[in-house]
């Protein structure tokens, strides 16, 4: 992966999240990294990873070959305009604002760039996010560096631009809903015996070989499920009265949900 200097503008949990994972990556040295940020005790932390720190965002954007813009949506607008003086056509910039599209974002910014949407989770800070992308239609000569970008930390799939909404539900908020999940289990775990320590890392080492079963196989879940459901056995009976409780259509109604207030701001 060519070596560039990438500034990311917004250091909250998700900008923090990607300087980690860059810098855990050892694809990008710390020195390459730039940012601004306002807080004492964020810019401490950042200092300590060895990231390049300025005073302005302007600043940070200057010298960088990468812009990551990872603000609120009704930051954005001020954002650019703010570093729009140093915003050249030569840089690329990436958006991980949640409801403002790509066309929205070339008419802010008013230069001919390679603009993309990314929608990365927080996993991202352990290089193991999946990250949705969308471009616009200039991002040919460096389309494969971005995707080589984020694959270093975790894994990519390119999307069309209407399914972003649904790609930060399924992506995005599926992080707290799978986090939702080990808490419930971990809280059964508890009350069956086990410790709320040894609870946390069965529960979370039994979820992680679970995905691995099926990122590795490609099988539908169900047939992994049915390898350990044996006739009026205990999984089954539990699986049943989860069912019977609502499980499945309490979490699919909670996407809906998801979907449905996130949507209209696309």
């Amino acid at each position: 992966m060519k070596n560039k200097k990438i500034a990311i503008i917004g250091i909250g949990n998700m900008g923090t999240a990607i300087v980690k994972g860059l810098v855990k990556s050892n694809s990008i040295s710390p020195n390459d990294i730039h940012a601004y940020v306002r807080k004492q005790a964020t810019l401490d932390k950042m200092k300590l990873l060895g990231i390049t720190t300025f005073q302005s965002n302007e600043e940070a954007v200057r010298n960088a070959d990468v812009v990551i813009v990872a603000v609120k949506p009704y930051h954005i607008e001020g954002v650019l305009n703010e570093i729009k003086p140093v915003l050249t056509e030569d840089k690329i910039l990436i958006s991980i604002v949640t409801g403002v599209g790509l066309k929205v974002l070339d008419e802010m910014v008013g230069k001919e760039m390679p603009i993309f949407r990314v929608m990365p989770n927080t996993a991202i800070a352990i290089q193991e996010s999946l990250t949705c992308i969308s471009v616009n239609g200039n991002t040919e000569a460096c389309k494969d560096y971005i995707f080589e970008l984020f694959n270093v930390l975790g894994k990519t799939v390119e999307i069309d631009e209407d399914l972003m909404a649904a790609a930060t539900v399924l992506a995005s908020c599926g992080i707290a809903y799978a986090l939702r999940y080990i808490r419930a289990a971990m809280q059964g775990g508890i009350e069956i015996g086990f410790s709320a320590e040894t609870a946390q890392f069965i529960t979370a080492q039994t979820v992680k070989g679970a995905a691995e079963l099926i990122l590795q196989s490609g099988n539908h879940p169900e047939r992994e499920i049915d390898k350990v459901t044996t006739p009026m056995g205990i999984t089954i009976t539990g699986l049943n009265e989860m069912e019977n409780k609502g499980f499945s259509a309490s979490l699919i109604q909670g996407v809906l949900a998801s979907y449905k207030k996130i949507k209209p701001i696309q």
